[in-house]
């Protein structure tokens, strides 16, 4: 299959971070670009980044996975109140500033909209699989709990090499030291943007690596050269 593959990280709102990303990586139509979740809350302008991920499925093939803020949103949304608190204090009063409204009613229909069609649990390749956050190894990914692919945590125990064979590609995690976390069998791309750390971009089969700032400003590397991209484990 022709163009690149290319994974992006937790966005959470960082726009400028974002922007330099794409004006680097330059999609093309053949690009298959696979955002891993978290668009929104903690940053500053979930608002802007929703608005350039639509614009971004008009130059490439996006493959936008949902992760658990978006969720979380999209459920209080749906009139489950009791867990508007927990997301405002998760970030979500962020994101609602960005909108300059007060609940998550007043997000424009087209956001939701698009947020809604990002409800892929997980997205196969070859020799690779995308998820936000983690899988039980032993199960096939169509049998994967959405528990798992969403919202667990890989800090305290890393999952072992899925029964697919494939490498897996993650976020969730924030690698709070900005450092891509890569344990052969799985790879975390999370590194902490909100925590005015980097946003990373993988080109997952020619391994290089782009990371830009909250700011905006830009690195580029590959496993070999990117000094904070570190193997562990």
């Amino acid at each position: 299959m022709s163009g690149r593959l290319i994974a992006i990280g937790d966005i959470h709102g960082c726009l400028d971070a974002f922007l330099a990303l794409l004006e680097a990586i330059s999609p093309q139509p053949e690009d298959r670009i696979v955002t891993l979740g978290d668009y929104i809350d903690r940053g500053p302008d979930s608002r802007g980044v929703i608005e350039q991920l639509i614009l971004l499925a008009g130059r490439c093939r996006l493959i936008p996975l949902l992760g658990n803020h978006e969720e979380m949103m999209l459920l209080v949304r749906d009139g489950r109140d009791w867990l508007l608190e927990d997301w405002l204090a998760f970030g979500g009063a962020a994101t609602l500033a960005s909108y300059g409204c007060e609940t998550p009613e007043g997000i424009p229909k087209q956001h939701v909209a698009f947020l809604q069609r990002c409800a892929a649990l997980y997205a196969p390749e070859e020799k690779w699989f995308f998820v936000h956050a983690s899988y039980l190894a032993d199960l096939p990914l169509d049998e994967q709990p959405c528990w798992a692919l969403r919202w667990q945590s890989i800090r305290v125990s890393p999952p072992e090499p899925h029964c697919s064979g494939r490498t897996a590609i993650v976020g969730h995690t924030s690698q709070k030291d900005g450092r891509i976390l890569d344990l052969g069998h799985l790879k975390c791309i999370d590194t902490c943007c909100y925590g005015d750390k980097w946003l990373t971009a993988l080109e997952v089969q020619a391994g290089r690596i782009w990371q830009a700032d909250p700011r905006g400003r830009l690195r580029v590397g590959n496993w070999e050269t990117m000094i904070d991209a570190v193997k562990r484990g």
